[in-house]
């Protein structure tokens, strides 16, 4: 989520907070090499690391029950005041319904674009299990299922560094290729990533066919503190700059 709202917000309202995820600053191609025998290179653990079922982590954390901590966590760094505003903010500027080309053509104007982070495809779950990746629909039958091995670091838009990987069925279509962002439960509480038949696309955010779309997952066996937490840590990153300017005018003495 870091630099995902940092592109939004910059588009959408001129700001440039940090965000909740991914720094460019990884370095996910190199650290491929020097890798001592019998250790899983950084792709392959990333694999390991964030094994299990997932939900869309928007359609679980932005369902009512959930304002509370929204509005508890927004209020500790921006304060009272401006908590709703900002819950609104976050949770508006990664809840678009709209990617690919509609979307390039419809946020014509920067200040309604949004970022669609939900499952496109016909996908209601995805199951890690390694190097297989597979998906359920909402009926729990089986959209793809197939096995994946790393091709190179990848970076998207320049901003977010991942591992891309590609699996060898001739019919995957629109599950040829993962780009998986290095987020996982045990680190930011969610995962983070794109799937695709078009390589080059795949690298672009606001153009293509996946313009203004990265899917984000949460754990389907979550507990309430990690919900707590994946919220609180998306507020603290993202609003920790408003929060400080806010606190700067406080302390500056009245002319």
């Amino acid at each position: 989520m870091k630099n995902l709202l940092a592109w939004t917000l910059a588009l959408t309202m001129g700001l440039s907070l940090c965000a909740c995820g991914t720094e460019s600053s990884s370095e996910p191609a190199s650290s491929q090499t020097n890798v001592a025998a019998g250790e899983l290179t950084p792709a392959d653990q990333l694999l390991e690391d964030v094994r299990g079922t997932y939900d869309e982590l928007f359609t679980v954390i932005c369902d009512p029950q959930y304002d509370r901590i929204w509005l508890d966590k927004c209020e500790a760094i921006v304060g009272a005041d401006m908590a709703d505003m900002c819950a609104d903010m976050l949770k508006t500027a990664c809840t678009g319904t709209l990617y690919g080309e509609e979307a390039v053509n419809t946020y014509t104007d920067p200040e309604t674009a949004q970022f669609d982070c939900f499952f496109i495809n016909g996908v209601h779950q995805f199951v890690f299990d390694g190097s297989h990746i597979s998906g359920l629909d909402e009926n729990g039958g089986e959209v793809f299922s197939h096995e994946y091995a790393y091709v190179k670091g990848f970076s998207l838009g320049g901003m977010m560094d991942g591992y891309l990987y590609e699996t060898s069925d001739e019919n995957a279509g629109e599950f040829r290729y993962f780009l998986m962002l290095p987020d996982t439960p045990g680190s930011t509480y969610h995962i983070e990533f794109r799937y695709g038949s078009d390589e080059g696309a795949l690298a672009q955010y606001n153009e293509g066919a996946y313009a203004y779309w990265l899917a984000a997952g949460i754990p389907a066996d979550r507990d309430e503190a990690l919900i707590e937490n994946v919220i609180g840590l998306f507020a603290e990153e993202n609003l920790a700059e408003m929060g400080s300017e806010g606190e700067a005018a406080e302390e500056k003495p009245a002319a």
